[in-house]
């Protein structure tokens, strides 16, 4: 009986270490540019690499690529007290909204990329 709880609770564990490390579908969203964000369904994942290059109001910048420049709602938990200027490129892995000024990107999670 002891032995069943044992390894009961062994797999129990190696099922959450699992879960916390899912890499599947959607976790890293589409590689995409700006450009192409115009014809992104709403709600997509999607992963930008470029520049934060203007700070608009409250939680939401301007990022720009080479293509063009969306704004992006980027909240406290995602910056993780970095300093991060517009000549520092980044990664950004968001979802695509709209709200009463248009298109943005939401981020969920931001890298910088040397």
């Amino acid at each position: 009986m002891k032995m069943k709880v044992l390894v009961s609770l062994f797999l129990g564990l190696l099922t959450l270490s699992a879960w916390a490390q899912f890499t599947g579908p959607g976790a890293t969203g589409r590689e995409t540019t700006v450009a192409q964000l115009a014809e992104a369904r709403l709600g997509s994942y999607v992963t930008v690499t470029g520049n934060i290059v203007a700070h608009q109001r409250e939680d939401y910048f301007t990022f720009r690529d080479g293509t063009g420049e969306i704004r992006v709602e980027i909240g406290s938990s995602v910056w993780q007290t970095r300093k991060i200027g517009p000549e520092t490129r980044v990664r950004l892995l968001g979802e695509i909204d709209s709200g009463s000024a248009g298109r943005y990107l939401w981020v969920k999670s931001m890298t910088v990329v040397d």
